[in-house]
């Protein structure tokens, strides 16, 4: 009897009732914490407070985006994203060329390549940590070596930056690696055989084959990261002595952890998913452009 009943639900609810579950588990962890916090953002909750909840309107929003300090995370933050996505699409797309082509141990050495990516990046901020110490670290060492003074990586804000920068490029420009390999080894042969056919040059190659046939998937690298870049936390908090500078990030997690006041730190993350939504928008666009094109 029970099979009979089985049998004769169609396709469709078989399907719903199939997928059921895993839709109500997202709703669960994600969906209801999305809601939660933005009513928490229009009241003057603080996590651990006894105290009554009351309603605040835009007092939270108007908080953040009237403090200075917070718009000079903000900036921080942005110049953070630019310059390691740029810096990671260089790198990680130069390595990806150099590797499409046919050389002894080329599975090998793409394989080395990809392993920061695979490191934790907790694990990854406290290693870099080390060679960054301003008595004992590696950098340091190597700058005396060629005759110049120590830096304070890791507690001066300029030099800070630069130390985040550099291991967030290590870190995830093997990532960019790997998505601009895939859309290189997926351009036929031919076409690069009917233009050396007509003597084209390199440049012309590159410019007219490799760069139009590849963009689609470097625009998602890129999209990825930036977006990933924007939630940095983990490894610069551990890096840099609990985010200094201050990501936007570290600060959200300061005002809901440390100053107890949930309410700012959860507007100030809806400010953050704004932007980050407004600048993906601005990538998918872009990326929809490209597809048309082709």
């Amino acid at each position: 009897m029970p099979q009979r009943r089985f049998r004769s639900l169609s396709d469709d609810r078989l399907k719903f009732l199939l997928i059921a579950p895993t839709l109500a588990l997202l709703l669960f962890i994600v969906i209801y914490p999305l809601i939660r916090s933005l009513v928490w953002s229009f009241t003057d909750y603080g996590i651990g407070s006894n105290a009554a909840v009351h309603y605040v309107g835009l007092r939270n929003y108007s908080k953040v985006l009237s403090d200075g300090n917070t718009w000079l995370r903000f900036q921080t933050t942005g110049k953070v994203v630019v310059l390691a996505v740029a810096l990671e699409f260089m790198v990680g797309f130069g390595i990806a060329l150099l590797l499409n082509r046919h050389m002894r141990g080329r599975g090998v050495i793409t394989t080395l390549i990809l392993v920061p990516m695979m490191l934790c990046p907790a694990v990854v901020g406290m290693f870099w940590r080390y060679i960054f110490d301003a008595n004992c670290g590696v950098a340091n060492g190597l700058l005396v070596i060629m005759g110049f003074e120590r830096v304070e990586w890791l507690s001066k804000p300029g030099p800070a930056l630069v130390a985040a920068l550099v291991v967030d490029v290590w870190m995830w420009s093997p990532f960019v690696m790997l998505i601009s390999l895939a859309g290189l080894s997926a351009i036929p042969k031919y076409l690069y055989e009917a233009a050396e056919v007509d003597r084209a040059s390199a440049w012309f190659k590159f410019r007219h084959i490799t760069l139009p046939l590849v963009a689609p998937l470097l625009i998602v690298a890129l999209l990825f990261r930036t977006v990933d870049t924007f939630k940095l936390f983990d490894m610069v908090w551990i890096l840099t002595y609990e985010g200094e500078p201050l990501m936007i990030s570290a600060q959200i997690y300061k005002d809901a952890f440390r100053a107890r006041d949930t309410a700012v730190a959860c507007a100030t993350a809806y400010i953050v998913l704004v932007i980050v939504i407004a600048v993906s928008n601005i990538f998918i666009r872009y990326l929809n452009r490209v597809q048309l094109k082709d």
